[in-house]
């Protein structure tokens, strides 16, 4: 791993560094196919700080799950909109400690570049981490898209108006992506080490019968199963 800073920032702090980092952000495409590919998500427990945070590694041929990990923890910084990595990477970043097998490419449930600083989750964990992210989200964040067409594989661009050279242009920071027919889309950006074309066509490539990528939505099943048995040990937590 790659340590960045401190994780006991103030929102201010944190703002200024995302602004930082966010030069730091390589976008390119692979230099060869990955093997293996992995989702991570976190779970939040209702009135606590308590969160399950889980990573599944898949091979991406067939995306049969080679590996596992789980961390249960807290929160170390506030709910914040455009701040969440400061929230959640660092129980994704000790639940990546466990893994018996590190991926060639871990997509985030979350955003990479579409992102109000160009700096969300899969670009803090990407650029900590060293890896190609891939940030595939299920909500905007930031800028503005056409539908993309119903079919599965349409696209549609996602733009932010930006200043270059005192006129007002757009810039690309994310794709709307349809993983399945007439079901509502995904927004795809890259995170790190890795380009825009190369995130949506590995959201696509693992995509099966669901909206969601089956890295991030077995992800979403792991964190999900243990939050469930802690609620049932305590419903209260």
């Amino acid at each position: 791993m790659n340590p960045l800073h401190r994780w006991d920032l103030s929102p201010t702090e944190a703002v200024a560094l995302q602004r930082e980092l966010s030069g730091e952000v390589r976008l390119s495409p692979l230099a060869k196919e990955p093997e293996t590919i992995a989702g991570a998500d976190i779970s939040f427990h209702r009135f606590s700080n308590i969160v399950d945070a889980g990573i599944v590694v898949l091979r991406l041929r067939d995306l049969s799950i080679l590996d596992t990990s789980h961390v249960r923890t807290t929160a170390p910084f506030p709910y914040i909109p455009g701040l969440l990595s400061f929230r959640e990477a660092p129980p994704l970043l000790e639940a990546w400690e466990k893994l018996q097998i590190k991926p060639d490419v871990l997509m985030l449930d979350g955003h990479g570049t579409a992102h109000p600083r160009r700096f969300g989750l899969a670009c803090h964990l990407g650029l900590w981490l060293d890896l190609p992210t891939i940030g595939c989200a299920k909500q905007r964040l930031t800028g503005q898209a056409a539908p993309p067409p119903l079919t599965r594989g349409g696209t549609s661009r996602l733009e932010v108006a930006s200043e270059v050279a005192s006129e007002v242009a757009s810039e690309v920071v994310g794709m709307v992506v349809r993983t399945r027919d007439r079901v509502a889309p995904v927004y795809v950006s890259p995170g790190h080490r890795l380009d825009l074309a190369t995130a949506v066509r590995l959201v696509l490539a693992s995509s099966l019968r669901h909206r969601q990528p089956e890295p991030t939505r077995q992800a979403h099943l792991l964190v999900n199963q243990f939050r469930r048995q802690l609620d049932r040990i305590s419903p209260d937590a």
